[in-house]
């Protein structure tokens, strides 16, 4: 029977996700990378592998350090062509194939910022896409398309900022407040009360037009300034536990598209669990969208044979502690109340 949270995408529409997202990868590796003398490498990281290009720029002393991605063929597939010549082609005939067969776009200002992120390289520095739109990349990842849940106002990517715990060591340098400027789409920095650029930027003739930049939280509450990037990243609670395993997507709108980091889904959901009880009444409406993405992301992981992952990262959740498990079962106790369906044992036992 048919879930009533998705809908599953025609082998067509699944095919011209994967060739539009290999051909980004292709299309980005080979932009970015193009002229440089370096080599690439592979490191472990809590006990995976992830590849890495190391560079040093002509009259530089210092050994640069770009993010590239998870050890998989894929990626294998493109360490082992990216001296080729530099792909010509737009990708925007791909993107708009996809879009016609059904998969999900960006909306046009929110994906024209994001690939301009992308362009000036934020994402190679171990950033992330959290929020709405990471929602939306995974059901083309997945091979489904939602059917709620996937309306957002704002922007919001996630970076480890200072917490080596979870950063990717990449060392590039990334002007973000630069590349939003180069839009030219009226975003401005919301000041401090000390004056200090924060951690947000708005546009204040458009409600649709906002931008978060996001971090965990350690010791101060205060936006942490992080001089490589040219921002500062608001600190969360939990943060870091969306952070410790990401994956990759390709997000793209009518013009073209763009390869981003995202959170690992299934930390992605529980993640949701354990901020729900932590958002304040006048976000209940949010808090409640939150939980609809979460009954879509577990209903999808029980229907196909991968409740196991899920549970895998409930139980890391739940065993960090009491505040984590009661703020987490509060959310899952929440969720549900309005998705009793998906009360099945092998997600949530402990």
């Amino acid at each position: 029977m048919p879930d009533p949270r998705y809908t599953e995408l025609s082998l067509p529409a699944q095919t011209a996700y994967a060739e539009l997202a290999e051909r980004t990868r292709t299309f980005e590796m080979e932009n970015a990378l193009a002229g440089l003398s370096g080599s690439f490498q592979k490191l472990s990281r809590k006990g995976k592998e992830y590849w890495y290009f190391s560079w040093r720029e002509a009259g530089a002393e210092r050994t640069r350090v770009s993010y590239v991605g998870p050890d998989n063929e894929t990626v294998l597939a493109l360490v082992e062509r990216f001296r080729r010549n530099r792909n010509p082609k737009a990708l925007a005939p791909q993107a708009l194939s996809a879009i016609n067969l059904g998969c999900a776009p960006m909306a046009p200002k929110h994906f024209r910022l994001i690939k301009r992120l992308g362009e000036y390289g934020l994402f190679r520095t171990g950033a992330l896409l959290v929020g709405t739109h990471a929602f939306i990349a995974y059901g083309n990842l997945l091979g489904v398309r939602w059917r709620d849940a996937s309306t957002t106002l704002d922007v919001d990517l996630a970076h480890a900022g200072n917490n080596v715990s979870v950063a990717m060591h990449a060392d590039l340098e990334v002007n973000v407040h630069d590349a939003l400027q180069s839009l030219e789409m009226g975003l401005l920095p919301i000041t401090e009360l000390d004056g200090s650029i924060g951690s947000q930027y708005r546009n204040p003739a458009d409600a649709e037009l906002r931008v978060d930049f996001l971090t965990t939280r350690g010791r101060s509450h205060k936006p942490a300034r992080i001089p490589a990037l040219n921002v500062a990243l608001e600190p969360l609670k939990f943060m870091e536990f969306a952070l410790e395993e990401l994956t990759q997507a390709c997000v793209f709108g009518r013009t073209g598209a763009c390869m981003v980091n995202l959170p690992a889904p299934e930390r992605y959901a529980v993640h949701k669990l354990v901020v729900y009880g932590e958002r304040p009444l006048n976000q209940r409406a949010k808090a409640n969208k939150d939980l609809l993405q979460v009954a879509a992301l577990a209903a999808w992981f029980a229907q196909n044979g991968q409740a196991g992952t899920f549970n895998k990262a409930w139980r890391d959740l739940v065993t960090r502690g009491r505040g984590w498990r009661n703020r987490a079962k509060q959310g899952r106790d929440a969720l549900l109340r309005i998705a009793p369906d998906i009360e099945l044992a092998t997600l949530w036992k402990e």
